[in-house]
């Protein structure tokens, strides 16, 4: 098995290369560390790089790379790939700052570059743009869930942080609440790219700047009951959606098992567990798929959840808000008027 440190870049195909490097440098506030006919490197304003643009007839996003602790045998990494029964390659100049690593494919099919050693981009001391500390997580759709989290867990390294019931999967490689979602969904394709920032300030200083240029929101600002990060979502030029957000889960201690205590969380200590499907996104009120005031499913031990324990914990959680909501409406009717 091997231990993934961090993602590193997420690789996108796109048929407009000019205005999506505009969308990355002017509205999310990457810096372009490098340029080439048909790709572009994107690096935060600290050095690290994040995405790289590839021109290309489909928006897709064919490639992820992460980092394997610094000085590994890059050797090795296929070695064990290789008794995992994975077909893997050595690639060099994948970006600027990557100068070697090995390629293989996931069972979705989204190729995975392992590298060991990085050097950062040169520091861009302009302010444009969100400008975010780093690429915090991507999430893939997918028809087998259970098949690519077990995948992850047992050739990467990677911990299940929570299930939404049987179809909705966070993991963790470091102590970030999750650094790679995994949603059931009959294609295959990706749901997100999230960005972290540095804090609420930086949220609603991204609304402003989203909606100055146009931009509308598509979700948000809310915060998560799974993760309880607060977060702000829109689509970018090419429809996918970008999240920015600050204040996830942190798993300090992976010996503890549980994440850093919070105000504001249901379950103290929060640990990794099954929610059932009815939890509502957001903490704060609309947009979540039940009411939002309505009680997190019981805790359950971390593992592959059955279709019976997530029968189980579903609760007709809409239908109780309507019921509560035509109550109110009964009782103020039968009030006399003054």
């Amino acid at each position: 098995m091997l231990q993934i440190k961090r993602a590193g870049h997420s690789t996108l195909t796109t048929p407009d290369i000019e205005r999506m490097i505009d969308y990355f440098t002017r509205i999310v506030g990457l810096n372009l560390a490098a340029r080439e006919k048909n790709r572009a490197i994107l690096a935060t304003k600290s050095g690290v790089e994040a995405i790289v643009l590839e021109r290309g007839s489909a928006v897709e996003a064919p490639r992820l790379s992460f980092q394997v602790a610094p000085g590994s045998d890059l050797g090795e990494v296929a070695s064990r790939l290789k008794k995992a029964g994975l077909k893997s390659e050595r690639r060099s100049d994948i970006t600027p700052g990557i100068g070697e690593a090995i390629a293989f494919k996931d069972p979705k099919g989204t190729t995975l570059e392992i590298f060991s050693d990085f050097e950062f981009a040169p520091e861009d001391n302009t302010f444009t743009g969100v400008m975010p500390l780093k690429l915090g997580h991507i999430a893939y759709q997918c028809p087998d869930v259970q098949g690519i989290v077990k995948f992850y867990c047992d050739v990467l390294g990677f911990r299940v942080s929570d299930w939404r019931s049987d179809f909705f999967a966070f993991l963790r490689c470091t102590r970030d609440h999750h650094t790679v979602n995994f949603l059931r969904d009959p294609k295959t394709s990706i749901h997100h790219i999230a960005f972290e920032v540095r804090d609420w300030s930086e949220i609603k200083r991204g609304c402003d700047l989203l909606a100055r240029s146009n931009i509308k929101l598509t979700w948000g600002p809310i915060r998560h009951i799974i993760g309880h990060n607060v977060a702000i979502y829109h689509k970018n030029p090419d429809g996918v959606t970008i999240e920015f957000f600050c204040d996830m889960d942190q798993m300090f201690d992976e010996e503890l098992g549980f994440f850093e205590p919070r105000p504001w969380h249901q379950d103290r200590p929060q640990r990794p567990k099954v929610w059932g499907d009815e939890t509502p996104s957001n903490w704060w009120g609309p947009m979540s798929r039940g009411s939002s005031h309505s009680e997190p499913a019981a805790a359950k031990t971390i593992g592959k959840p059955s279709r019976e324990a997530a029968s189980a914990a579903r609760t007709p959680a809409l239908a109780h808000a309507r019921i509560r909501q035509a109550q109110k409406k009964s009782r103020r009717a039968a009030k006399p008027r003054r």
